[in-house]
């Protein structure tokens, strides 16, 4: 990591125990278990936009018969 930042955070005590009992099970360093964990929480936030969107090109594909992948390259190649 060339660019790291030091921080400190305050975890209630249960918490901060079971993020190391983590740490030690998985082999990684707190900041590694904690960078984890951020990392999914970022990917879980974005989770309901992409679905939106999922939803919002399935709907326009279906409306132009686009059903199946032989369909898409059918549609792609005319």
């Amino acid at each position: 990591m060339s660019n790291v930042v030091k921080k400190t955070i305050s975890l209630p005590a249960d918490l901060a125990r079971h993020t190391e009992e983590l740490a030690r099970a998985e082999g990684k360093t707190l900041s590694g278990v904690i960078q984890d964990a951020l990392r999914q929480a970022a990917i879980e936030r974005r989770l309901p936009e992409l679905r939106g969107m999922q939803t919002y090109w399935s709907r326009m594909a279906r409306d132009k018969g686009i059903l199946t992948e032989r369909d898409l390259d059918r549609y792609l190649r005319a």
